[in-house]
């Protein structure tokens, strides 16, 4: 239908789902039985569903017997590994809190979250690549400074344990297998869909992360709703290459998957282009996902050694925008033709707007889809009135996926979502009247230059076209006469050059001269999230540095 003002609301014939992730499991395992549930090919493990199901009763069993109970939180602080999933599970089976930790988080980080969560238990990994959790939790509970962590009475280790008094996944598993009985087997409190599941860490740019609360009924329904638009079936394996620690994973991922019967499929313990091209070749996998700098590094790898990837059909790129370029070479040199876009964050758990597998290549690269079931989406002006179709505004959404709040965080919970339940994502947007989302920027990320409003993304996407520019980044640096200039770091194809002069000159007559960078740096790598999101805050940060040295001392 067609739409003049900038409201949309999802189809809500295919009904949410009203239970918990636990009752969950048991359904799905008893539909799928001997279907692969979940393989971690590094790990030498195939799952079946019924098989899948017993490891999580065992290792539920197992965190019962030491004492976790129904609301208790319970950390989960590793790469992807099959345990991970486990642990997501067994801890849902319990009605514990799941609270998700950045694999990439040191002392301070990983303080904050586990003393704000108040986690009784961590599940950790010793090591992964630089950093050393062992080493981290040693220091918070037993440091110089004595026990900082005066909640946590749990360390489960997932090698073997550094200290004594903590205990190993396979001695958990072996108290779980121990306690099992008839009645034990699938013990299940009496636990509300409603309740809280996942407690999730935003990166935030300012201030501390906030611990986003999610619901099982929030990401129940959004992983089942990501699957429903990708068309799985019990057919199709997910390669997994994204981090589970991120609503990406577990549950665009994870649950997308088993609420289709699908298998998930892990791609090593980490993300690595010629590790995931290998996992999909031999796997056989059809689906993939990503954000967009990984399938640039993707298609650089197959270019390098190509492999088989006919099995491919859909997948997901979500967290950037994604040019047409790009989009067109996944579909055509992967060969993924039903690749989708997702929009979504965090606190709405996650997905808001996905594209269709049959849109129109423009309309995947040019907008986000439309509206998920269940949600309401509107655009509003500062007054918080509804704006035309077109106009730009900040998006707000509504629905069943808006999480509970922030943990133990009552201001910031009323600073995001306001009494009527709308959520304020800080998304600069646009809805057309057919009901398609183009998302033009953050608040935070618009640029005024001498009173003209740029949208760092219009220019991104102009660059994009530049015959030499493989990936670029756009954004605002402070200036004493114009109040910001456009500022563009790029990341050149190989072998190829370009000068800031030359790509100015490229620009002009192009754009508007206000749109030109200013100030234009050529490097290899972008700063990013563990997850795969650029930080423009701190190439922001580090141009102010050098543009203007003075006001920074």
């Amino acid at each position: 239908m067609t739409t003049f003002q900038s409201y949309v609301r999802g189809a809500t014939d295919a009904p949410l789902m009203d239970e918990t992730i636990g009752d969950f499991l048991d359904r799905v395992a008893a539909e799928f039985g001997d279907a692969p549930a979940l393989t971690s090919p590094s790990q030498g493990l195939r799952w079946s569903y019924t098989e899948f199901r017993s490891a999580v009763d065992r290792i539920s069993n197992g965190l019962r017997v030491i004492g976790l109970t129904k609301g208790d939180r319970i950390g989960i602080w590793s790469a992807n590994r099959a345990e991970w999933i486990l642990t997501q599970f067994a801890a849902a089976r319990l009605g514990l809190i799941l609270v998700t930790i950045n694999p990439a988080y040191r002392v301070h980080e990983a303080e904050h979250a586990l003393k704000l969560s108040g986690c009784k238990a961590v599940v950790a990994q010793r090591a992964y690549k630089s950093s050393n959790y062992h080493a981290i939790l040693l220091e918070l509970t037993c440091g110089a400074d004595g026990n900082r962590l005066e909640e946590l009475k749990h360390v489960i280790s997932l090698d073997e344990p550094t200290q004594s008094g903590w205990l190993s996944w396979a001695e958990l598993d072996r108290l779980g297998t121990t306690a099992a009985t008839d009645q034990t087997t699938r013990f299940s409190p009496q636990t509300s869909s409603e309740e809280p599941i996942n407690i999730q860490f935003t990166s935030g740019t300012t201030g501390a992360p906030k611990g986003a609360t999610l619901s099982h009924r929030n990401i129940l329904n959004n992983g089942y709703f990501v699957g429903e638009t990708l068309r799985l079936t019990g057919r199709d394996r997910l390669c997994l290459c994204v981090p589970l620690y991120h609503c990406f994973g577990l549950v665009m991922g994870v649950l997308g998957a088993f609420t289709h019967g699908a298998c998930v499929v892990l791609a090593g313990e980490g993300f690595d282009p010629a590790v995931t091209l290998d996992t999909v070749a031999q796997e056989k996998c059809t689906v993939l996902y990503g954000v967009p700098t990984m399938f640039v590094a993707l298609l650089e790898e197959q270019s390098r050694s190509a492999r088989d990837t006919t099995s491919l059909r859909t997948g997901i790129m979500a967290g950037a925008p994604c040019p047409e370029t790009v989009m067109r070479d996944v579909m055509n040199v992967l060969g993924m033709p039903e690749v989708t876009i997702c929009y979504g964050m965090t606190e709405t758990s996650p997905v808001s707007f996905q594209s269709q597998i049959d849109d129109p290549v423009a309309l995947r690269v040019e907008t986000v889809g439309r509206v998920h079931p269940h949600i309401e989406v509107k655009v509003v002006d500062p007054a918080g009135h509804v704006v035309p179709c077109g106009q730009p505004g900040q998006l707000l959404t509504r629905g069943y996926s808006v999480m509970l709040g922030y943990w133990n965080d009552p201001q910031r919970t009323l600073d995001a979502i306001d009494p009527d339940g709308w959520m304020h994502t800080g998304d600069l947007a646009t809805l057309d009247g057919e009901g398609y989302c183009r998302i033009v920027g953050r608040l935070k990320d618009m640029l005024i230059r001498g009173g003209e409003n740029i949208y760092p993304r219009e220019i991104e996407e102009f660059l994009f076209t530049h015959n030499d520019v493989a990936d670029v980044q756009v954004f605002g640096v402070p200036d004493p006469r114009y109040g910001e200039e456009v500022c563009a770091w790029i990341r050149l194809k190989p072998g190829h050059s370009a000068t800031p002069d030359s790509v100015r000159e490229w620009c002009r007559g192009r754009i508007s001269h206000y749109k030109v960078p200013r100030y234009i740096e050529f490097v290899e790598t972008f700063p990013m999230t563990i997850t795969g999101k650029v930080q423009k805050h701190l190439m922001r940060e580090a141009m102010a540095r050098r543009t203007h040295p003075a006001e920074q001392t």
